[in-house]
């Protein structure tokens, strides 16, 4: 149990026996009134987002989530399974707990994992990753210029949009959050 004036963002609250991350929280102390605490919060399944209202120093049950550095190894059918680096025991985690982040996993990739009694929860991935473009249209002479994107597929399968002047076996740094061009790699 923690109270609500603990709260903290990432922190895992068990709520009707449901878990829901805190994604966002303030604390509101009125002119008139007893202080508040507004919250939105993510369910950890779903993904759904709900905000909620607590008052203050109303105790919560917290959920015990166990994140862990996990190198992935490959993927068996629908399910991807990672090991983690230091017991190198594997664990199968369901392609829809995975859900974007597939579409930036290389294998021997470290990402964390975040389980919840032995139940994987989610996939954490760094903020960018390094991926070669292993298709795109071959850009134009004069296609310098700043502007104008054009669709890729990255070695992953991934589509994403990258400047005119990219060519196929380009190593690019894309954001995991939303899929956007970041950079060149030279390696």
């Amino acid at each position: 149990m923690a109270s609500t004036n603990d709260l903290k963002n990432g922190t895992v609250l068990n709520l009707d026996g449901q878990l829901w991350s805190v994604v966002e929280f303030q604390h509101v102390k009125p002119g008139k009134g007893g202080a508040f605490v507004r919250t939105k919060l993510k369910n950890v399944l779903s993904g759904k987002v709900v905000d909620k209202t607590f008052n203050a120093g109303t105790k919560v049950e917290t959920a015990n989530v166990d994140k862990r550095s996990m190198q992935y190894l490959y993927k068996d059918g629908d399910d991807f399974v990672f090991m983690d680096s230091s017991t190198y025991d594997q664990i199968t985690v369901a392609a829809a707990t995975v859900g974007d982040a597939s579409n930036y996993l290389l294998e021997s990739q470290d990402v964390i994992v975040a389980t919840h009694e032995g139940n994987p929860l989610y996939v954490e991935m760094p903020a960018s990753v390094v991926l070669e473009i292993t298709y795109t249209e071959p850009g134009l002479q004069g296609d310098r210029s700043t502007g104008g994107t054009k669709p890729a597929t990255v070695e992953t399968g991934a589509e994403i949009q990258v400047p005119l002047f990219l060519e196929a076996g380009t190593r690019v740094k894309v954001d995991t959050r939303d899929g956007s061009y970041l950079g060149r790699v030279n390696d």
